[in-house]
């Protein structure tokens, strides 16, 4: 079932973001960072469990953030990444946000999903909100991608 996460939910996302960090697939997250954009997750919960989490987050006018899409490993290679992803679309589709983009190590999956590779140059908002603050900054080595959601 795939629904809107609640505080409650905060530390499952936690742990589930930050094993795939550790294991190299994306970059981690802080329980603060977490409770701080709340709003913007959703989690996907099997059998009483949280599975899966992936976020929204409205950069700009026109622009939107796909985040932390992770599922335990368990879990993977059923559809859960995918449904979680066309979420994010959909709720992006509602708030009317022309372009999503994502910065990944995984752009096999996220080329699947309709997302196409651009130059991070191509992303100015992330860059100087968000980015500036990553330790990889400058030298930022995941893959960023953009896909037309709107208009």
């Amino acid at each position: 079932m795939l629904r809107k996460a609640s505080i409650k939910d905060i530390k499952q996302i936690h742990s589930i973001v930050n094993t795939a960090a550790s294991n190299g697939e994306m970059l981690p997250r802080s329980l603060g960072e977490l409770y701080d954009n709340l709003r913007d997750y959703l989690v996907y919960v099997e059998d009483g469990k949280i599975v899966g989490t992936g976020a929204l987050h409205i950069c700009w006018e026109d622009l939107a953030e796909i985040r932390s899409v992770c599922v335990v490993e368990s879990s993977r290679r059923t559809g859960i990444g995918r449904k979680l992803v066309n979420a994010c679309l959909e709720e992006a589709k509602e708030f009317q946000v022309d372009r999503v983009f994502l910065l990944t190590y995984q752009d096999g999956f996220f080329k699947k999903c309709g997302f196409n590779i651009v130059d991070k140059k191509d992303l100015p908002q992330k860059i100087w909100s968000d980015c500036i603050k990553c330790p990889k900054f400058p030298e930022c080595d995941e893959i960023a991608m953009v896909k037309t959601v709107h208009g």
